[in-house]
């Protein structure tokens, strides 16, 4: 049962198809792997195996039946822990939450249990999302499977995590500066941040979506075509659309090719990313691409005037917290929030009109491309017990400047592996598309999964 473990999504619809394997069988062997591996890991919350093993013999007998809910029916699952479940508490990774049980589903939960997918527990999380890593004052902070020493990444950590130890196939995150992408370049996986209004999320907010972790782009494709769909909560959301999703089969030759290895602001690329991102472009200029440089898109003045507004966001949905609770947040995001400069009324506008201005930047940037190419993250993941990679409150944005631009204009970007550095961590290659191709972005993946140099075996 070792291997059925790390099959992917697709493969395992065909396996319950053929009868080779069943969700039970699959389920007890991922419940096997976590036993093993969460006492080191920390990627889960409200863990409950006796309901994923429920959910799987319910699934099991509708496979038996010729009656499969969908092709994810029976499938491992995680959701991010902001991810609303009926009945389980959503701290938002911090211990100032109070724990009260979510009345219902969320779109992306309501959608998965539709379709019949096994989940076996929510994923752990930083306060409130703001954190590259998984450090929080409520969760005991992930780890990332490559290395123990160091963090998945964040704010989705714990789903980066389950997904390269192999806690099934499929994982949902949420990314509202790059917290899918981050944690799947330094987990070695794709990380999908969809078009914004894609896949429906409740509440919305500029920039935040909800995506697929998986390790592979078919496995993204395959979730996305069940989060996709429609849920009336979201009033941000895209019109519903009928999307090719299992279509990833794709020429190369004659895309045009953007290559932005500087972001104009934020930390330097590290020369081991530099060289593997350059390296995935000759690839696929080798197979018939145009590749072309794109210029810095972000200035200072971009990212500090979008620090500048969340701080102030949160300083407003926090000002009415208990003070009691509010002494439980993590110290590191206390001082982000509190520990600026006062600004003013006027400053707050123009650092939320920043948001128009990467939005406009990122669109003109890639405008004449048919996909955009750059680090995912200009380093490499940093300790376990490191806040982010400045550690500096002041600073806190340093590493989402390639990230943080597709989030404000909308844009589909994903996060696919492309190398590893001299001491074995994964680099992540990010490909941005034009508004709304999700499925553009999704084939270009599959593509260079094909072109890539083989893998590293997954850590165990």
């Amino acid at each position: 049962m070792t291997d059925a473990v790390d099959l992917g999504a697709t493969e395992l619809a065909r396996e319950f198809r053929g009868g080779a394997l069943s969700p039970v069988e699959l389920t007890e062997a991922v419940l096997a792997r976590i036993e093993a591996r969460e006492p080191e890991l920390h990627a889960l919350y409200a863990f409950d195996a006796e309901a994923a093993l429920a959910a799987a013999r319910a699934a099991e007998q509708r496979w038996r039946d010729g009656a499969p809910l969908g092709p994810i029916d029976g499938i491992p699952l995680t959701l991010k822990e902001n991810i609303a479940t009926k009945g389980t508490p959503v701290p938002m990774g911090t211990a100032a939450t109070e724990l009260v049980p979510a009345a219902d589903d969320a779109p992306v939960a309501a959608r998965t249990r539709e379709a019949g997918a096994v989940l076996l527990a929510k994923t752990t999380m930083p306060d409130y999302g703001m954190l590259t890593s998984g450090l929080s004052s409520f969760h005991t902070s992930a780890r990332n499977p490559w290395d123990l020493a160091r963090t998945p990444g964040g704010s989705s950590a714990g789903a980066g995590t389950a997904a390269a130890a192999g806690y099934g196939p499929l994982h949902v995150g949420t990314d509202i500066g790059g917290s899918i992408r981050l944690p799947a370049a330094w987990c070695g996986l794709v990380g999908f941040k969809p078009s914004f209004g894609r896949v429906p999320v409740d509440p919305p907010f500029a920039g935040r979506v909800a995506g697929p972790m998986t390790r592979t782009a078919a496995d993204a494709a395959l979730l996305m075509d069940v989060i996709a769909r429609p849920d009336e909560r979201d009033h941000l959301s895209l019109p519903p659309a009928e999307l090719p999703w299992g279509e990833l089969d794709g020429h190369v030759a004659g895309l045009r090719i953007g290559l932005q290895l500087d972001p104009g602001v934020g930390l330097p690329v590290e020369p081991e990313i530099r060289a593997a991102v350059a390296g995935a472009a000759r690839l696929l200029e080798e197979a018939g691409a145009v590749i072309e440089e794109v210029p810095p898109l972000l200035t200072r003045e971009m990212l500090d005037g979008l620090d500048r507004f969340w701080r102030t966001r949160f300083q407003a949905e926090l000002e009415d917290l208990d003070p009691r609770r509010k002494e439980r947040i993590l110290p590191y995001i206390t001082e982000w929030i509190w520990g600026g400069e006062p600004v003013s009324g006027l400053d707050v506008y123009r650092g939320f009109a920043q948001i128009d201005a990467i939005s406009v930047a990122a669109l003109r940037a890639c405008g004449p491309f048919d996909a955009v190419l750059s680090p995912t993250c200009p380093v490499s993941a940093p300790a376990a017990d490191a806040p982010s990679p400045t550690n500096d409150p002041a600073l806190p944005f340093e590493h989402i400047a390639f990230t943080v631009p597709y989030n404000m204009s909308g844009q589909p970007a994903v996060s696919v592996n492309c190398g590893y550095t001299g001491d074995g961590q994964p680099i992540g290659l990010q490909i941005a598309g034009c508004r709304f191709d999700d499925v553009g972005v999704l084939r270009l993946a599959a593509a260079f999964e094909r072109l890539r140099p083989a893998q590293h075996p997954w850590p165990s």
